[in-house]
């Protein structure tokens, strides 16, 4: 049941990652989520979100928490690949 809430959490901290990233001008690496983001991106990356976390439902509903805590690995690589784009970003010049 953990690994589901660590899911959550990191499906929460990838859209929070890629909304800071894109409002610094970084740029979605994923075509499957670029072609979401023709509906605006926040909206487009809030649908890849809850079709990630409808997926994740159910991995749970039909007991494959193995295949959670792997995507759970690989969502944290991500955010971490997340995280290292914003700080190379250059940063916004002050007003």
């Amino acid at each position: 049941m953990a690994i589901s809430y660590i899911f959550v959490y990191l499906q929460l901290l990838d859209l929070l990652t890629t909304l800071v990233g894109l409002k610094l001008g970084a740029r979605e690496a994923s075509p499957f989520i670029r072609m979401l983001m023709y509906a605006g991106p926040a909206s487009g990356v809030m649908a890849s979100k809850i079709l990630s976390l409808g997926l994740g439902a159910l991995c749970i509903y039909f007991k494959k928490n193995h295949l959670i805590r792997w995507i759970s690995y690989w969502y944290g690589g991500l955010i971490v690949w997340n995280l290292m784009v914003l700080l190379a970003s250059p940063s916004p010049m002050p007003r």
